[in-house]
């Protein structure tokens, strides 16, 4: 995975359904943005919305979610002069859901601490830590 001067970096990328329970997992290198996988997540999603951090924000993935018949429920990057859309706050405070999953999973320690070396194999510890997170 990436590299960075502590080591190994790696961001985890999880669709969760209403209830907060692991769908979908994607992991990519710490330094590589988060839009690079929004297209995986978003044939994974369900329901009527998708919420997502300000890393998501994208006037061209905006348009993939309508498509969808979903509402975009992204917060927008605080940096975007144009095209600011409006966050529906009822939605938005759903997105807790999604941390306290994350923070379930790295309940699990090698997932904490990221102890695998390859790729495939902190992958199937995250997914691990999904299914226990299903079984709970």
């Amino acid at each position: 995975m990436g590299h960075s001067r502590g080591g190994f970096s790696t961001k985890v990328h999880v669709v969760t359904d209403g209830k907060g329970q692991p769908l979908h997992a994607v992991l990519t290198p710490g330094q590589r943005h988060e839009m690079t996988v929004a297209d995986e997540l978003l044939t994974h999603a369900q329901g009527r919305a998708f919420i997502g951090d300000t890393g998501y924000d994208s006037d061209r993935l905006a348009r993939k979610i309508r498509r969808r018949g979903m509402k975009v429920v992204i917060c927008c990057n605080p940096r975007r002069k144009r095209g600011r859309r409006r966050l529906d706050r009822r939605y938005y405070r759903r997105r807790y859901r999604v941390e306290c999953l994350f923070h379930n999973i790295k309940r699990f320690r090698a997932v904490a601490s990221r102890y695998d070396k390859t790729a495939r194999n902190y992958l199937a510890t995250v997914e691990l830590a999904c299914a226990w997170q299903w079984l709970n």
